[in-house]
């Protein structure tokens, strides 16, 4: 149930947001907004929300979902709508629209996270696999001995 709300929450916000930008600047059709809002809901759930949230927090996921919005509208905005510059103007309206939509979803799964009983989305964080690994040798021809 709470994938659905944040899906359908998203998906509205993203329908507002480029009906508002797209059409502002364009001649952008029902099916133009549509589709945008389709590609960048799926796209923003899987990396935004379910990937990087958990892992790197709630602003920095906001800054990476705001990134995303803004590089889907002007890239797909250019090859559709056939406009470089233009289309510019209307992803960032659109990608501010949606950056403050962000801000309240983001609120609600950690507000549901925590209602859950666990720390917020950062109880299972799932860091990445990096490490260093340091030692010191005075000499490294001490530890193989030469045979005889």
């Amino acid at each position: 149930m709470r994938n659905a709300i944040v899906l359908l929450a998203k998906f509205i916000t993203c329908i507002v947001a480029f009906a508002v930008a797209l059409d502002l600047f364009f001649d952008a059709t029902i099916t133009d907004i549509l589709s945008f809002s389709l590609l960048v809901t799926i796209v923003s759930y899987v990396v935004g929300e379910l990937m990087l949230l958990p892992r790197i927090g709630n602003w920095k996921a906001v800054a990476v979902d705001f990134l995303l919005v803004y590089a889907s509208v002007w890239i797909f905005g250019n090859v559709v709508l056939d406009n470089y510059m233009q289309i510019a103007w209307g992803s960032i309206i659109a990608a501010f629209i949606i950056l403050v939509a962000e801000i309240f979803v983001h609120r609600y799964l950690l507000n549901d996270a925590e209602s859950r009983g666990r720390k917020g989305v950062h109880a299972n964080r799932q860091s990445f696999a990096y490490g260093t690994e340091m030692a010191e040798e005075d000499n490294i021809h001490d530890l193989n001995p030469k045979k005889k």
